[in-house]
């Protein structure tokens, strides 16, 4: 195991249902492998429910809520994709205030697949470049980024380090990259 990530805790904010769970459990994996400390927060406790495209996949204990937790208490932001999640995020004052305030502490933010949904409505990607599941590449550009289609993208032109990924097909590159902005922090 790595130490790579001794010391430091990240948060993987999820819906209760709808997270594409492999964008999940990888992510979460790899921190783990790196000497990290990853915790499950959402928007109510109990268990979020994972989903392998439309189809149910595990669930997932939820270790603290948006009431519990502030950004003070992590070192970086880990958001998952799948379809619903982020649609349901995006609609969550509290959830949206939380990813938010990511970009304001200048803290590292990773998001794959759907997930650029809530850094969306955020308010937090303008005139920065990041990739993402193409359905959303004219919602980004709508809202003033540069959409490209990579298998990851590290964009520093801006408060934070942000990394976004497409699919789970680059989930090893993305790790790879998220591990490296959670480590420079």
């Amino acid at each position: 195991m790595s130490t790579q990530l001794q010391g430091k805790t990240i948060a993987f904010l999820v819906a209760p249902d709808g997270v594409e769970q492999v964008e999940l459990t990888e992510p979460w994996k790899a921190v783990e492998q790196a000497g990290g400390t990853p915790r499950l927060v959402s928007t109510k406790s109990g268990d979020i429910q994972g989903r392998d495209h439309l189809e149910k996949g595990d669930t997932f204990p939820v270790d603290a809520t948006l009431d519990d937790v502030s950004v003070d208490d992590f070192d970086g932001l880990s958001l998952p994709g799948g379809v619903a999640n982020p649609d349901f995020l995006r609609t969550n004052a509290d959830a949206v205030a939380f990813v938010r305030g990511f970009f304001e502490a200048g803290k590292p933010v990773t998001a794959i697949c759907h997930a650029p949904w809530t850094l969306v409505e955020a308010d937090v990607v303008r005139g920065r470049t990041l990739t993402s599941w193409p359905s959303l590449r004219t919602d980004i550009r709508n809202a003033g980024a540069t959409w490209v289609d990579e298998e990851v993208q590290v964009c520093t032109d801006g408060p934070n380090t942000l990394v976004t990924s497409r699919k789970p097909d680059d989930l090893k590159a993305y790790c790879q990259e998220a591990l490296e902005a959670f480590a420079a922090v």
